[in-house]
């Protein structure tokens, strides 16, 4: 009897063991080439496998412009089968070549009219708006003698000299919002010059969003031009930083998801854009943006102006697609030389 107990037993175990291998062996993996912040990975992915336990996400991270190089290098052998989190303009891009599959998500009409794309169905569509900030390190700037600057203008004074780092357009998205930004609000022409005069006060222009923020706080500069996200980050986290947004405006974009085409898993990626614009997606990018998507999930973040929607430059992703490599053709020309090592 004790043997045919531990007979059934043993079975039981196998059985169990055998169904579990089996529904992972089913679970489907799809490939996400995303931009998305790496603290914030976590929380997409365990509340869209908790709702989609037979899809598993795999990440392929890095910044804006690297994904954006690297799709286009796949073109004619593509691996991703979603694109999330990524800039609009890039998928606009992306779009132009051909690369994604229109679809409309589920509830896409309360995703307001200026965060998808207008074809219909839409290529790709927005999850939150991201814009550039400042963050002034106010510890080392009295240590220095360095006034707090209030405009963009400001940071052309030679008393910044040295002391701000950037984010690389090429790289970086946060880094290309910035200077289609500054062509937005102070047209192309006065932009680059601008630009001229603030490059004699870089001393760096770094391959991450996150980086110039990150040296900021840690005290390595006095100014980090960055985004809000990052810059609410640290100084959540004790740095002795403000968070600043220019008088002139801001320049930004949209973290957005589309499907790549030629995915194998289309109706897998598809649950995954369900998601994207779901309640529960927005309620998390409510925690890490000032604005969503969708507009009723929008809250007021610490450190972000109440008038920050007013201070968005207008931006047109489609044109910002459509001039990025003659804008960053003419960045490197002028700018390179300042460049982070790769």
């Amino acid at each position: 009897m004790l043997v045919r107990r531990l007979f059934l037993g043993l079975s039981a175990a196998l059985l169990t063991g055998a169904f579990a291998v089996a529904a992972w062996a089913q679970k489907t993996q799809l490939t996400v080439y995303t931009a998305l912040e790496t603290d914030q990975l976590k929380a997409y992915k365990d509340s869209f496998e908790k709702s989609n336990p037979d899809i598993e996400l795999v990440w392929v991270r890095d910044s804006t412009g690297i994904i954006t190089a690297r799709l286009l290098a796949e073109k004619a052998n593509p691996k991703a089968d979603v694109v999330m989190g990524v800039a609009a303009s890039s998928l606009a891009l992306l779009d132009t070549e051909g690369m994604l599959v229109p679809y409309a998500p589920k509830g896409l009409n309360r995703v307001a009219a200026q965060y998808r794309d207008k074809t219909n169905p839409p290529a790709w569509v927005g999850m939150d708006v991201w814009g550039t900030a400042i963050c002034f390190n106010y510890r080392e700037a009295a240590k220095r003698g360095i006034p707090q600057p209030k405009s963009w203008k400001d940071l052309l004074n030679p008393v910044y000299k040295g002391q701000i780092v950037m984010p690389h357009p090429a790289s970086s998205g946060t880094g290309f919002l910035a200077v289609t930004g500054w062509q937005a609000m102070f047209g192309e022409a006065e932009a680059w010059k601008f630009m001229d005069g603030l490059h004699q006060n870089i001393a760096q222009y770094m391959h991450s969003g996150s980086r110039p923020c990150a040296r900021a706080a840690a005290g390595e500069y006095v100014v980090g031009i960055s985004f809000e996200y990052r810059a609410n980050r640290e100084k959540a986290q004790g740095a002795p930083i403000l968070v600043i947004f220019p008088d002139e405006g801001i320049g930004w974009d949209l973290e957005s998801i589309a499907i790549h085409k030629g995915t194998k898993n289309l109706a897998a990626a598809q649950r995954l854009v369900d998601w994207a614009i779901s309640d529960e997606a927005m309620q998390l990018y409510a925690k890490n943006f000032a604005i969503t998507a969708v507009p009723q999930f929008s809250v007021q973040l610490p450190n972000i102006p109440t008038d920050y929607a007013q201070r968005l430059v207008k931006q047109d992703f489609t044109a910002m697609a459509k001039k990025r490599e003659a804008v960053l053709t003419e960045w490197s020309k002028r700018f390179e030389s300042k460049a982070a090592p790769k």
